[in-house]
Order: structure tokens, then C-alpha cells, then sequence
């Protein structure tokens, strides 16, 4: 590897840690704010638009290990946020459902958490976001094949 190769990749990995690391630090203390962890928002989010999960499915959804999950679904139930509704047709299968109260908070908090992302990356214009996305992607997608 030349050193231009490696001075790039070094930089390119430092930048991103900054990125993701202020961004992170961010909404993590606006969730805070609004009484929640980034799981349980997680948590809350997938069910707030895409409607009741499969417990099992949940952590795969939002990069959890299975076992955090009971945990953060019986403190958001405990909360009246969602509640657990056996399937209709499989016994084995429970689902976590977003209540009314759950819906109701969630009506007043994503708009804020998207306004709150949307002033953070205010400096990168639609373009500039698209051609992130995409290089960023590009990467995830290329590194995931090396370990395959």
C-alpha cells in the first residue's frame, strides 16, 4: 500500500469517527432530553412507522442484540409507550406494538429528532448528501464483501 493510500484511509477513518461521533453525542442527549436511550427510541421509531414487530425480528431491525430487547421492551411497556400482542395465527409469535400514547409521543418527537438532523447536516446540500450517501454505502457494501 503506498503511503498516499494509507494517509488517505487514515484520514478518511478519523473524519468519519469525528462525524459520527458529534452526531452521535447529539441526538443521544436529545433523546436524553425526552426521557429515552437511543434503543428505546430505536425501538420506538421502527414501531411508530412500520407498525407492530415480531419481538424477534426487532433487534435485527435496529442492530440489537436479542437479548437488550426484552429489556428495552418492558421498560417502554411500563411506560404505556407499546404493548406485546400475541399472533393471531402462531402461538410461538409475540408482537410489540406501538399504543395510542406511544403514537402520541412519537407525533411530537420525530418531527423534532428530523429537524434536529436536518440543522446538523444544514452545511451539506441535497447533492452533497446524495454523493455522501452513496460513497458511504459503497464502502459498508464493499467491506461487508471482504468479510464474507
Amino acid at each position: 500500500m503506498s503511503n498516499d493510500q494509507s494517509n488517505s484511509a487514515l484520514k478518511l477513518f478519523v473524519v468519519l469517527s469525528r462525524a459520527h461521533k458529534v452526531i452521535h453525542e447529539s441526538t443521544n442527549y436529545f433523546f436524553q432530553e425526552n426521557g429515552l436511550n437511543p434503543t428505546e427510541f430505536a425501538v420506538l421509531e421502527l414501531l411508530y412507522h412500520k407498525g407492530k414487530q415480531p419481538l424477534q425480528q426487532i433487534g435485527n431491525k435496529i442492530l440489537l442484540a436479542s437479548g437488550s430487547i426484552t429489556y428495552v421492551v418492558d421498560k417502554l411497556e411500563g411506560r404505556g409507550y407499546i404493548s406485546r400482542v400475541s399472533s393471531d395465527t402462531d402461538r410461538r409469535v409475540t408482537f410489540a406494538e406501538i399504543t395510542p400514547t406511544g403514537n402520541a409521543f412519537m407525533d411530537e418527537l420525530f418531527p423534532r429528532h428530523e429537524a434536529q438532523l436536518i440543522e446538523l447536516m444544514s452545511e451539506l446540500t441535497n447533492e452533497d448528501k446524495q454523493i455522501v450517501i452513496e460513497l458511504v454505502k459503497k464502502l459498508g457494501l464493499s467491506i461487508k464483501n471482504l468479510s464474507s
